[in-house]
């Protein structure tokens, strides 16, 4: 079966603000005080840019796939262990990044808008999106849930 979702939610302000960060070590070293060692740090920066600067969701006939930037962190739910998805708006608390909460994990570049979904082992898992609606219909459809 073809593809029947994908989405990609840029993470404008961590973007942002790990590149100003980084700019301003490579300003520090050339035009300030900083040392040389400083660039190094610049760079883990910028390579941070690329592993976390967005967040692609796929979802295809059997599975859901969350992956960060270009693909070196993922995620890979299989659908027919979904037993729901709800849109949700993540507390400040939940953060960004990929990091656990309480019974699961969060997936997360920009806002507070997310689709929660559990599964049969008992976990939940946020995936952070700009389309919450269309995400959680999208999954819905492709694990053969109800779409109340």
């Amino acid at each position: 079966m073809a593809e029947a979702y994908r989405h990609t939610q840029a993470g404008i302000v961590i973007v942002v603000a790990v590149g100003i960060t980084a700019a301003a070590l490579v300003f520090g070293v050339y035009w300030g005080p900083l040392p040389r060692f400083a660039l190094l740090l610049a760079a883990v920066l910028a390579i941070c840019i690329r592993v976390f600067g967005s967040l692609t969701v796929d979802i295809d006939s059997d599975t859901l796939l969350v992956r960060f930037g270009f693909g070196l962190v993922r995620k890979r739910f299989i659908l027919s262990e979904v037993l729901s998805a709800q849109p949700v708006r993540n507390r400040w608390y939940h953060g960004w990044g990929i990091h656990p909460m309480r019974r699961g994990w969060v997936y997360n570049v920009s806002g507070f808008d997310a689709v929660e979904i559990e599964l049969r082992d008992g976990s939940v898992h946020r995936i952070g999106t700009d389309e919450p609606q269309a995400l959680a219909v999208a999954i819905k459809e492709a694990s053969g849930l109800p779409a109340n």
